[in-house]
Parts: structure tokens; sequence; C-alpha cells
């Protein structure tokens, strides 16, 4: 099928801003033959607390209740006595799309992550008597991903399109730091999974994207999908396959400014196999507190240069917070997540 112009994305020629997804959705739309588009998000994201299942569990019930997985382990205690507390993470994403032809884009995508992770270590093998407080950090390069956008349906209102891709394993999975045991030791280990900076498999990331956009009124939804495509990486494991649909509205103040409202439900399976060298007594060395389902809402805002040196520059920003979190757990729970980005297409 020949595409044909999105016209409700144009106003007097000049393209408005509601015809885009909120910034936190990727890849929603394509570009035409020979154009090309440069883009850069941030991304912070905060945990805080932890959850098994639905219900929220403080330290002390993780440490004197949570049976340790390691505990046969020569020196591991029967519970975990060394409980997260809060996380950050700041990733960098650099990006380029370019119209092959006017059915099919190509895109590529890299990042740059930062992550911290604050702990609680009780003394001993048992009781609640804190011992300290100690924070582990990592930072990288994390995977790489290259896909294709292809286009399936086009008119005036409506447009669909097919996303391919492929994630590379350029990030590290072998990341260590300093500990505070509960015998009070800080040796230097292999972190947890969730402090790793890639995934150590290649992952097939399929996709289904659709939108539409009429006057004022902007919508769209978008399923994505991680598929591990290797069994287990070079460290004997293999994350969690991963799903998420979500779907949004927005409405045009103007051609330069509109706000959305989003919806995403996400469910991803825990960890399979385990990390020989992962041995500790903290929830994030079972690769069984890995997964969950969640349900988070998002607000946003996209702003669209019109003229001048800002045409064909876009910048959005969107907030998200959980609704509804059933995990594997013991595990973190997301606090919020905010992302910014910008574009330019020429």
């Amino acid at each position: 099928m020949a595409a044909e112009i999105c016209t409700s994305c144009y106003r007097n020629g000049i393209a408005v801003s509601n015809a885009h997804a909120p910034i936190g959705v990727m890849d929603d739309h394509m570009h035409e033959k020979g154009k090309w588009m440069l883009s850069y998000r941030y991304s912070h994201m905060d945990m805080d607390g932890n959850r098994i299942g639905t219900r929220g569990v403080t330290p002390e019930e993780i440490a004197t209740t949570t049976p340790n997985r390691f505990a046969s382990v020569m020196g591991q205690p029967p519970t975990l006595r060394v409980v997260p507390t809060e996380m950050s993470m700041q990733m960098h994403m650099f990006g380029a799309m370019y119209g092959l032809n006017d059915d099919v884009t190509l895109m590529a995508m890299a990042n740059y992550t930062k992550k911290s992770m604050d702990h609680i270590t009780f003394a001993g093998g048992m009781g609640t008597t804190e011992l300290g407080r100690f924070e582990t950090n990592t930072q990288g390069w994390g995977d790489t991903k290259l896909g294709a956008l292809i286009r399936l349906y086009d008119d005036a209102i409506h447009h669909v399109h097919l996303n391919a891709g492929l994630s590379l394993p350029t990030g590290s999975i072998d990341e260590e730091d300093e500990v505070l045991t509960p015998m009070g030791m800080r040796p230097s280990i292999r972190l947890p999974y969730a402090m790793q900076l890639g995934s150590g498999t290649y992952d097939f990331l399929p996709g289904l994207t659709y939108s539409g956009n009429v006057k004022n009124f902007g919508w769209g939804a978008q399923y994505t999908s991680e598929i591990r495509l290797e069994g287990e990486n070079s460290e004997g494991y293999a994350l969690g396959d991963k799903h998420a649909l979500t779907a949004w509205g927005s409405y045009g103040w103007a051609d330069w400014i509109s706000t959305s409202l989003r919806l995403t439900g996400t469910t991803q399976s825990d960890i399979d196999g385990v990390d020989s060298s992962i041995i500790a007594p903290v929830q994030t060395a079972n690769p069984d507190n890995y997964g969950g389902k969640t349900l988070e809402l998002g607000l946003g805002v996209n702003l669209l240069g019109t003229q001048g040196v800002l045409k064909g520059q876009r910048f959005g920003i969107e907030a998200t917070a959980p609704l509804y979190r059933d995990l594997n757990g013991p595990q973190m729970e997301t606090d919020f997540r905010i992302q910014a980005g910008w574009q330019y297409a020429f």
C-alpha cells in the first residue's frame, strides 16, 4: 500500500503537537523516505519500599521471615539479613531513525545507565538489630537496540505499523561493588541482577503500534515485548520475557502544545537460571524475586517547534506512577518515573 499523507497531523501546512504519542512511548511514528530523526531522552526512576505480591512489607519482616535461597552455603544465614530500601536509575538514551522508504523506517538506540541501591544490613543471623547501611552503584553503556518500523495501514486519520527489533548484549553483566555483610565484613562481590547493565542475551523486540488523530484529539495504543532468544547468557541465566500494552489520549491546546493521559500494563516472568557468582542473603540475589504485573498512569506534555530554528523539533515530558503492583517478591516497588526528551526531524 502506498503511503498517504497524514493530513490531520498538519494544520495550514504546519505539524501539530497532538500528532505525537507521549514521550515515554518509543517508536510511535514513521518517517518518509530519506528523512532523519535524532533523539535524546532522559529517564529517572525511583523505587522505595518492598512488596510481596500486592502487600507491602517492612525490612524487619523480610529479615526475620523470608528464607535465604543460599542458606545451605557455608557462612550464609537462614533468612535475608540484607534488605534493599531504595533504588534509583538514571538513563540517557540516544536514538536515530531513518526513512528507508515511505513504508519502512530504520531505528537504532543506545543508552548510558547509572544505578544506585541503598541497603540495610541486620546484625548476625537473627533479630532486628541494624548493623549498618550501605549503597552500591553501577554505571555504563547498556544493551543496544536496532530495528525497523513497517507500515501496515495508513490513511488521513488512522496509522498502523509493525515494530520489529533486536537487542544486542552490549551491557555489562559482571558488575561488582563493596557490600556490608551481617558479620560486619566489607567484601567486593558480584552485584545482583537488578544492578547489572544488560541482559547478556540477544533479545527479539516485536510490537504493534496504532495511532489516530482528528482536529485537536490524538489517541493510540502500542503492544511491545522483549523475548529472550537464548536460554541463558554467559553467566548462566536469562531475564524473564516482558510484555507491555499501553494506550493514550491527547488534546492539542494549540499547534505547539498538547497534553496526554496514558495507561500502561506490564507483565514479566522471573529470571530463568542462576549466576553462580551471585550469592548473598539479599532478595535481589534470588532469580525468583523478579517480574510480576503492574499498571501505571502517565501524564505528559508535548511541545512542538513550528517555525524558525525550532521547526522540526519536539520537546516532551511525562511522569508516571503505579496504580497496581503484583510482584514476585519480596521485590522493590517503583515509586515514580519521569522521562523527558528532545527529537529533531529533518
